[in-house]
């Protein structure tokens, strides 16, 4: 089931984006801006940073339309890379949000954060199709099969790891552009996470780096801080420790119980996972080392 994607005032069929990472230098846009416009492209937004005006890196993102194209997409982007991408020393992109990226979302037995996903993209708030649900346990399969949403149980028993990714990769082939961990308990192995580098984005119940790992709402109960928070980022080998994406807050008191910041948490979990999710699908995220820069 994949829900509409279009609407009056973004005509999808015709919309492309184009991310650039590239040393900074004069005539960038300029160069770009005069290639779309050669080709028949109308230029509809334009986001860019540079780490440093002198020698520094330059990242920028282009939405334009095509309605008038005069080269078919793939000889259009080797006509980019020739005249452009490779006169700047490019790292590039180009996507067409007509064709919705697949997404598969991975959980355990919380289902919040799954469910807000769900519910947003059953009001056509996340651009994508939603190819399928995996979780380590049966809790979540009835609430999430009403959404006629494929749902698969792959138990991982103790020792048993990487048969169990095993079976989700092979259910994964060719059905996910992006995975979304919505409270998966189970850390993914490296050659897992090497299958879909920069695809994996998971949510982190705290402010991360501090409180990596499990437990975190307990730490912070420990430590008697002030604030908690939520973290989404791109799952690395590394524990809690890839580039960050989106990141949020609430003040909390020495009254609270570590059951109340568990309960008061979930809201920020369930927003910040869903905007950084919504920044991927829409090609605003672009990963430097262990950074992102986020055209939001």
């Amino acid at each position: 089931m994949t829900t509409p994607l279009d609407s009056p005032e973004t005509p999808l069929e015709t919309t492309a984006r184009l991310l650039v990472t590239c040393p900074d230098k004069p005539g960038i846009v300029a160069t770009v801006s005069n290639f779309l416009y050669n080709h028949g492209a109308n230029i509809t937004a334009l986001d860019q940073h540079s780490t440093d005006p002198t020698g520094g890196v330059f990242f920028m993102r282009l939405e334009f339309q095509l309605p008038h194209a005069d080269l078919p997409p793939e000889v259009f982007e080797r006509s980019f890379e020739r005249a452009v991408a490779n006169r700047y020393e490019m790292q590039w992109q180009i996507s067409y949000p007509a064709n919705a990226k697949k997404t598969a979302i991975l959980v355990s037995k919380y289902d919040h954060a799954l469910m807000e996903l769900l519910w947003r993209w059953s009001r056509a708030e996340l651009p994508t199709d939603v190819s399928m649900v995996i979780s380590n346990h049966r809790d979540m399969q009835q609430a999430v099969e009403r959404f006629d949403i494929p749902y698969h149980h792959v138990p991982v028993e103790k020792g048993r790891k990487e048969e169990a990714e095993q079976r989700m990769l092979k259910l994964l082939d060719g059905q996910a552009d992006l995975i979304v961990l919505a409270r998966y308990m189970q850390i993914l192995t490296k050659d897992f996470v090497d299958q879909y580098t920069d695809k994996i984005i998971n949510i982190h119940h705290s402010f991360l780096p501090a409180f990596v790992g499990a437990g975190p709402y307990r730490k912070a109960a420990e430590r008697g801080v002030k604030l908690i928070g939520a973290t989404a980022h791109y799952v690395t080998e590394k524990l809690d420790a890839g580039p960050i994406i989106d990141q949020d807050v609430i003040r909390v008191t020495h009254r609270q119980s570590v059951q109340d910041l568990k309960e008061r948490g979930r809201s920020i979990e369930r927003d910040v996972l869903a905007r950084a999710v919504k920044w991927h699908l829409e090609d605003r995220i672009i990963v430097y080392g262990n950074k992102t820069v986020v055209f939001a």
